[in-house]
């Protein structure tokens, strides 16, 4: 039996990193302190983008930050980061990208040869999906006030009329997706910080989700239930938050999850959970089950998708909660990401 979700209360005394990993802490801090003070029937939700009706359509609208460090990393930078994690929020809210305001935070001593290369890479992702970045701001702040350069964006795009998105859609037997590997972009920061003494080949999985979502709904439609990209507090955290919102169980399978080697064996090493690692390139997606096959097929025809699965199924159960299944049968629950192992991670 669903039981009924407790208002969340806030409860530290101040901001800790942990605030900021998109885990257990950071929907305290997101549903204790901000919620109560906004709500309304656009945020209430608390989609990856707010959608509404317009006359001959639905818009949604979304705003992100990125504070990574280093500003380049293996595989991508901030300044492509900011677009590509803009976008993907759109994409699996169902849009399609319309345009995209920047607003960056400089400071004082940052080499202008810096700020240009990121400013190149935020054109050079916008024009990769054809999206203007339609306005924006800057403002300098003294040396020492900013760890170089942060961004902040907001993206507006159109909802397709065949895409409707809620919790309350899926259904016991519906099947789970995954877009692709997990885990890169997580790890390629570490990397990156040289927190990691080892030598592995881990590039960032940054990139735009808009061909692959796109090509699903095209297919599918309508027997797409949910989307969520799984960044910060990777694909633990995402299924947590559609188990709770959804009242459902839900399962996967242990061996089904797509992890490349070098993540796998860099996970192992630092004790961390894969599905907890954060990404920037893949979705989970919940489709019908009677379209699931259908879809996966889909994803993998499109280049980026070939490692897409199915990862588990929506089951029946007395608890709002995610379990793995391992290949010798046993389980065991799949929490939302609780610290923040990988701080600063977008």
């Amino acid at each position: 039996m669903a039981t009924a979700q407790r208002p969340v209360q806030f409860h530290s005394k101040q901001i800790s990193m942990a605030h900021g990993a998109g885990g257990e802490a950071s929907r305290q801090l997101v549903e204790g302190v901000f919620l109560p003070a906004f709500a309304n029937s656009l945020l209430n939700p608390l989609a990856d983008a707010a959608t509404f009706l317009i006359p001959g359509g639905r818009l949604a609208i979304t705003s992100d930050s990125y504070v990574v460090h280093p500003l380049r990393f293996p595989g991508g930078s901030i300044g492509e980061l900011a677009v590509n994690g803009t976008v993907n929020d759109l994409a699996v809210s169902g849009a399609k990208p319309l345009a995209l305001t920047a607003a960056f935070i400089l400071e004082a001593g940052l080499p202008a040869d810096v700020l240009r290369e990121e400013v190149r890479a935020m054109a050079t992702a916008a024009e990769r999906v054809g999206l203007p970045i339609a306005t924006g701001d800057t403002k300098v702040v003294e040396h020492g006030r900013a760890d170089g350069l942060y961004i902040s964006t907001t993206g507006l795009g159109l909802v397709d009329p065949r895409v409707d998105l809620r919790p309350d859609r899926v259904e016991i037997g519906d099947c789970v997706l995954l877009s692709g590997p997990i885990g890169n972009h997580g790890m390629a920061i570490m990397l990156a910080r040289a927190e990691l003494d080892v030598e592995a080949d881990i590039l960032s999985d940054t990139r735009p989700l808009t061909h692959l979502v796109a090509a699903i709904v095209e297919h599918v439609g309508g027997e797409i239930k949910w989307m969520r990209d799984a960044t910060r507090g990777g694909v633990a955290t995402v299924l947590n938050e559609l188990a709770r919102d959804a009242q459902r169980m839900i399962s996967i399978e242990e061996e089904a999850v797509p992890v490349d080697s070098a993540v796998r064996g860099a996970c192992e090493l630092l004790g961390l959970d894969p599905l907890q690692v954060a990404n920037e390139g893949q979705f989970v997606a919940v489709v019908s089950a009677g379209m699931a096959s259908r879809a996966l097929e889909v994803l993998r025809g499109v280049p980026g998708g070939e490692q897409a699965c199915i990862l588990g199924e929506i089951i029946a159960g007395p608890y709002s909660r995610v379990v793995a299944r391992s290949a010798y049968g046993g389980t065991r629950v799949v929490d939302m990401l609780i610290g923040d192992p990988l701080p600063r991670i977008c």
